[in-house]
């Protein structure tokens, strides 16, 4: 009973909290990074995958990550305004 949820992006633990993936879009803020989620989702009328992206804005203290680095994130309590997420 460890994982409730898991797929290849998305995954919620036994805490509630949710881990993703995904790519550094973006690096220019001190010590946070905006991530980029990218999930396949079913169209619900015709049928066809596609493509959903999200981004979301990370802690990363001491700006170690660079644009194009896969990442992953997990859910955390709000750090600011934007930032719920922090690197792991």
């Amino acid at each position: 009973m460890e994982t409730i949820k898991d797929t290849k992006t998305n995954s919620t633990t036994k805490s509630g909290r949710k881990t993703m993936v995904g790519v550094v879009t973006s690096d220019k803020m001190k010590d946070t990074i905006v991530v980029k989620v990218s999930h396949f989702v079913k169209h619900p009328k015709y049928g066809k995958f596609v493509s959903k992206d999200k981004k979301f804005k990370a802690d990363d203290k001491g700006n170690t990550k660079k644009v194009g680095d896969k990442v992953t994130i997990v859910e955390c309590a709000p750090i600011s305004k934007d930032k719920h997420f922090k690197l792991v």
